[in-house]
C-alpha cells in the first residue's frame, strides 16, 4: 500500500482519461447506432445490406483486432491520403483511435437496441400524429422518441457497462489510461497486484455509479409511460 500512495494522483488522471474515452465512445456509438438502425428499418436494399455487413463484422471479430486495425490501418490510410495531398506526417493518437474503435464496435450493438425499441412503439400512434398534421421531425421528437427511450434504456445501460470495461483494451496501443498507467507503475515498483487491485476498485465504482444512474432513469421513464 505504501508503494501505491505516491501514484494515486497519476492513477486518478488515468481514470479521467478512461472515463473520457468511454463517454466519447458512447456518444459515437449512439450516433452510429441511430443511423444504422434508421437504415435497417427505413433504408433501401443497399442500406440494409450495409448495416447487416456492419453488425456481422463487429460480432465476428474480437475487439482487440478491430482496435489494432483502426489504429495501425487508420494511421497508414491517413498518411497515404496526406502524402498524395502533399501533407506532412499525420499521427493518429491512441485516444482518438480508441474512441473511433470502441464507438464503431458498440454502435453495432446499439443498432439492434434502437431497432428493437422502435418496434415496440405501436405504428398507429405515428399514423395518428400524421393525421393531426405533425411533421416527421415532430412525430419523432414528440411521439416516437420518448417511448423509444423507455424501452431502449435497459439495453443501452448494458452496452454502456460492457463498453466501459472494453476501454481497458486500448492500453495495448499505448494510451495512458488507468490500466496502462497502473501496469507501468506496478512494474516499476514490482507490486502489480496492488496497482491492479486499485484499478478493480475504480472500475467497480464506475459500474456502481452507472447502475444507480440508469436505474433512476428507467424508473423515471417507466413512471412517465404509465402517466402517458
Amino acid at each position: 500500500m505504501d508503494q501505491l500512495l505516491p501514484y494515486i494522483p497519476l492513477l486518478l488522471r488515468g481514470a479521467l482519461v478512461t472515463i473520457s474515452l468511454a463517454l466519447l465512445s458512447l456518444a459515437l456509438a449512439t450516433l452510429l447506432g441511430g443511423i444504422a438502425a434508421a437504415g435497417r428499418m427505413g433504408g433501401g436494399r443497399i442500406a440494409r445490406g450495409g448495416v447487416t455487413a456492419y453488425t456481422t463484422l463487429v460480432r465476428g471479430v474480437p475487439d482487440l483486432v478491430l482496435i489494432l486495425l483502426i489504429y495501425f490501418g487508420g494511421q497508414r490510410l491517413l498518411n497515404d491520403i496526406g502524402g498524395r495531398l502533399g501533407l506532412d506526417y499525420i499521427e493518429l493518437s491512441p485516444f482518438l483511435s480508441g474512441v473511433l474503435a470502441i464507438g464503431f464496435i458498440y454502435g453495432a450493438y446499439l443498432t439492434e437496441t434502437f431497432r428493437g425499441a422502435y418496434l415496440t412503439v405501436p405504428p398507429g400512434q405515428a399514423e395518428a400524429a400524421r393525421a393531426l398534421g405533425l411533421r416527421p421531425a415532430q412525430i419523432l421528437r414528440l411521439v416516437t422518441l420518448p417511448q423509444m427511450i423507455r424501452f431502449a434504456l435497459p439495453g443501452y445501460a448494458n452496452v454502456w457497462q460492457v463498453l466501459v470495461k472494453s476501454t481497458a483494451v486500448v492500453s495495448v496501443i499505448g494510451l495512458g489510461d488507468l490500466v496502462g498507467l497502473a501496469n507501468d507503475a506496478g512494474k516499476s515498483v514490482r507490486e502489480p497486484f496492488v496497482f491492479f487491485a486499485f484499478v478493480l476498485l475504480v472500475y467497480l465504482a464506475i459500474t456502481w455509479v452507472s447502475t444507480t444512474t440508469f436505474e433512476r432513469l428507467e424508473r423515471r421513464y417507466a413512471l412517465m409511460g404509465r402517466a402517458g
